[in-house]
């Protein structure tokens, strides 16, 4: 059983947070810090500006696939592969919910992220 959970930073702390994390690169619009109530921000295991930007260019959501596996590959990467060593160790301990201001995380790359958290690699 995955100790990961996924939530939009604009909803409301829960008691069953546990580790609140923001998984995002950039600070979402209209949260406070104080409002976030974030533990932890790991910049490093969000999609890199230039996928995003290629994401969006490439016409958004028909291009799903080839995003997700653009994005595994960036998870290969050693600061990628420390930031999710360090949420695995965290998952150890606690509940560990992963924030971004995604409108819809299961169907984001938050899935992606998800799986390399889980599965222990991104392949």
């Amino acid at each position: 059983m995955s100790n990961f959970r996924l939530a939009r930073i604009y909803d409301p702390p829960s008691p069953d947070d546990g580790r609140r994390v923001l998984v995002d690169r950039l600070w979402p619009r209209g949260v406070s810090k104080e409002k976030a109530e974030l533990d932890d921000w790991a910049k490093d295991v969000a999609p890199s500006a230039e996928l995003r930007t290629w994401f969006h260019a490439a016409g958004g959501h028909e291009r799903d696939a080839e995003f997700a596996a653009r994005y595994a590959d960036e998870l290969d990467g050693d600061e990628q592969q420390a930031g999710l060593a360090n949420l695995r160790a965290a998952a150890d301990k606690e509940p560990v919910t992963l924030l971004s201001a995604v409108k819809d995380p299961p169907h984001s790359y938050l899935s992606v992220l998800l799986d390399a958290l889980e599965s222990g690699s991104t392949r």
